[in-house]
């Protein structure tokens, strides 16, 4: 009996079919899944990598909350184009406190993944307040109220506690201290000298031009200026190739 002959059969039983189909599949499976029993971890851990400070994560609960993700995709592929356009690719350790991760496909506005440190915190502010003022062909609308409204710190311990459940290696002092260090890294005047101890490379200062008060807009200001700036990408980058030919 010729192949043609065999495929045909295989294709008018039903049973034939779906019992060739189910071994596809179980063979796919076996493949892809089992290694991940053997390995300690599925993602490469990097120097620098750290939970967000409690000022970080609630601007990045501000950004969730306000759908900034659904126009702004953090994750540059390893494409010629998005390289030179956003900076060098994302690394799968750079993600691995997010809950949920900001990947994506949707850009609207441009990828965010290495924003950090791009523009002064009074540009974010302006660009939050009035984004045409700064880029006269943005679509997005304003954020303004977010320089009105103070930031909530009551349960700044609580969304900790939340994320060390879910594997974020928040220290007992670490949730202990969340309110206080939420102000502290808003207040330039503060002692932060602890915070930056626990968070290397926090920044602390008055995000927002007020000083006086700790708003929304601080925190999301603070989230934006840490984006892709806690890892040094080419180091962290040549570190994984050459773990993955020891590997081999």
């Amino acid at each position: 009996m010729s192949f043609t002959q065999q495929h045909k059969k295989l294709e008018r039983n039903v049973t034939l079919l779906g019992v060739g189909a189910f071994i596809a599949v179980a063979i796919g499976s076996i493949v892809e899944i089992a290694p991940l029993f053997w390995i300690d971890n599925t993602i490469e851990k990097v120097d620098g990598m750290r939970p967000y400070t409690p000022l970080e994560q609630a601007g990045r609960d501000i950004y969730v909350r306000e759908g900034c993700y659904t126009c702004h995709s953090q994750m540059i592929r390893p494409f010629r184009d998005e390289v030179e356009r956003y900076g060098h690719y994302s690394l799968a350790a750079e993600s691995m406190y997010d809950h949920p991760f900001q990947w994506g496909s949707k850009r609207t506005g441009p990828d965010l993944a290495r924003v950090g440190g791009r523009y002064s915190d009074e540009w974010h502010v302006q660009h939050l307040k009035d984004p045409r003022s700064v880029v006269p062909e943005s679509v997005m609308p304003a954020y303004a109220f977010l320089a009105e409204k103070e930031l909530d710190t009551r349960d700044a311990a609580g969304h900790l506690k939340a994320l060390r459940a879910v594997g974020v290696p928040y220290t007992d002092r670490d949730i202990d201290m969340a309110e206080r260090d939420m102000r502290a890294q808003g207040t330039p005047d503060a002692d932060a000298e602890d915070l930056a101890d626990r968070y290397p490379k926090a920044q602390v200062r008055d995000f927002d031009g007020d000083p006086n008060r700790l708003t929304e807009m601080d925190a999301l200001v603070a989230y934006l200026q840490v984006l892709g700036t806690m890892v040094d990408v080419n180091s962290a980058a040549a570190q994984q190739v050459l773990a993955s030919e020891k590997g081999r």
